[in-house]
């Protein structure tokens, strides 16, 4: 819902907002009346606050708190109180709403595969080798590429997000129309989510779209794909390095990731005939065999049985041709963006290399 500001101005306002130059207009007020000006202004923004409804006042929220008590024996009195206490957060709905500008790979590309994470990735992946080999051993997803995700998304657990989650949700679910039905199944699981944990609702903070801990899952994805991997009879992902590790690799093996399998390949073109490939998307469907055939080779040794899918990207002015498989289009399962991905694989692919050296 959005709340109009201005319509709820005080009558006696209404002079201010029509020439707000006469706050300054000594010709207009004394002194002694320009020291009132703060105490008219509070009294304004109060009045303007106060009508927001809170959330446990509203009828939807009401009528979701019934589906939760029927469908999940949620204990009403719980919900009653934490609902009282959420904030509807405008900021959020700014941020949430605002498209994300149009940059290049290149600056993309910057933001995380540079020398800061590279070096905090090495120091992350010896601090923590254990654990990222047993989830190698496990889930058959390499090191450098747990490492490069947890990098990326919260600089290895460094900022994983200020918001509420009780706030991020509730303020999605019920005041942003356009994806209200994933957020408010998002918040139905992270209520489910706090009551097998035992953590308080109003505790957990994470980013203003509701994801969580060192990883960044939604709650959804927190209560399919997160794992005690510390054994230590909970999962916390917020807390625990161990078990955001067994997570990250849980979640690419649930998704279909492929040991020992390429993630990634240069191609070169050499014909015309490749924009149908590239607009077929990044789904691996179509065999090198076919794409050798239709003039687009691979510049490294991959078997001609092998999906693929034909993605380019434009780096200082140059058009580059790559060929993504399987364990790439998994890593866009976790943040469905071409750019994240290959931001992912450089990032673990130079992490590995400097470790090495």
């Amino acid at each position: 819902m959005n709340y109009n500001f201005r319509s709820a101005r005080p009558a006696s306002l209404h002079f201010l907002a029509k020439d707000p130059s006469i706050l300054i207009n000594f010709s207009y007020f004394s002194g002694r009346l320009l020291l009132f000006i703060p105490i008219i202004l509070l009294t304004y923004c109060s009045s303007c606050l106060a009508t927001q409804p809170s959330f446990i006042s509203r009828l939807e929220v009401r009528n979701f708190i019934t589906y939760m008590l029927n469908q999940h024996q949620y204990d009403m009195n719980t919900l009653e109180e934490v609902f009282s206490q959420t904030s509807l957060r405008p900021d959020i709905l700014k941020l949430i709403s605002t498209p994300a500008s149009a940059i290049s790979w290149d600056e993309y590309r910057k933001r995380f595969v540079n020398m800061e994470r590279i070096k905090g990735g090495v120091g992350f992946w010896d601090k923590h080798a254990a654990e990222l080999g047993r989830a190698r051993e496990i889930y058959g997803v390499p090191e450098e590429i747990i490492v490069s995700i947890i990098g990326i998304e919260t600089s290895y657990g460094a900022s994983t997000g200020t918001y509420r989650i009780m706030d991020a949700l509730t303020t999605l679910a019920f005041d942003f129309p356009r994806r209200a039905d994933y957020f408010r199944e998002e918040l139905e699981q992270y209520l489910l989510l706090a009551r097998e944990q035992k953590f308080g609702l109003l505790e957990i903070k994470g980013s203003y779209a509701g994801a969580i801990g060192i990883p960044q899952f939604m709650p959804g994805s927190y209560r399919r794909y997160a794992v005690d991997f510390n054994h230590d009879g909970k999962i916390d992902l917020s807390g625990s390095v161990a078990d955001a590790i067994g997570s990250v690799g849980n979640y690419l093996k649930a998704h279909g990731w492929e040991a020992d399998q390429p993630i990634a390949v240069r191609a070169r073109i050499r014909s015309e005939n490749f924009q149908e490939f590239l607009d077929a998307g990044i789904k691996p469907l179509h065999s090198v065999k076919k794409l050798r055939e239709a003039g687009i080779v691979p510049l490294d040794s991959i078997t001609d049985d092998t999906l693929s899918a034909l993605f380019e990207l434009n780096s200082q002015g140059n058009r580059q041709f790559w060929l993504g498989f399987k364990n790439f289009y998994v890593i866009t399962r976790y943040n469905r963006s071409t750019f994240y991905a290959m931001s992912v694989f450089e990032l673990a692919r130079a992490i590995r290399i400097a470790r090495s050296s």
